[in-house]
């Protein structure tokens, strides 16, 4: 029988694989609590539940379609898992701003849910938004120390 760490585990990595790879929505609408809250800096005020998860998943998705999560490390301890993870994309819609550039990126991040009765009730994401920028040309390289 799996642990709760395991089962914890198991739902954030079918989130990004299934949810946020492929933009499966009925997988997230499976995954994300009614009245789940995503902590997201970049995107400012979501929805609660899955619309909040789909809406940011949309965005990406427009601006990157080839947008994957790649998961490097994941630890659970309870009711939370943290993952670490490398994102890469073409840059072949607008994004916060930022018209299309053809460009590739490649972003870590670190995202910490917390999952209720199976399910993700909250999400805290935090990534490299500023060295994605950079990789857009929408923000001068950091100069030579």
């Amino acid at each position: 029988m799996a642990t709760l760490e395991e089962n914890n585990r198991e739902v954030v990595r079918r989130f990004v694989e299934e949810g946020w790879n492929e933009a499966d929505f009925e997988v997230v609408e499976k995954l994300v609590a009614a009245d789940g809250v995503t902590h997201d800096p970049t995107l400012g005020d979501l929805p609660n539940g899955p619309e909040g998860a789909k809406r940011a998943i949309q965005l990406y998705h427009d601006a990157f379609p080839d947008a994957r999560l790649e998961i490097e490390d994941v630890v659970a301890e309870g009711d939370e898992v943290a993952v670490r993870w490398t994102g890469t994309g073409t840059h072949e819609g607008e994004l916060m701003g930022v018209e299309p550039t053809g460009n590739e990126v490649e972003v870590s991040g670190i995202e910490i849910d917390r999952i209720e009765d199976g399910k993700i009730a909250e999400t805290w994401v935090v990534y490299d938004a500023l060295g994605m920028l950079r990789q857009l040309g929408a923000v001068p390289e950091q100069p030579e120390m």
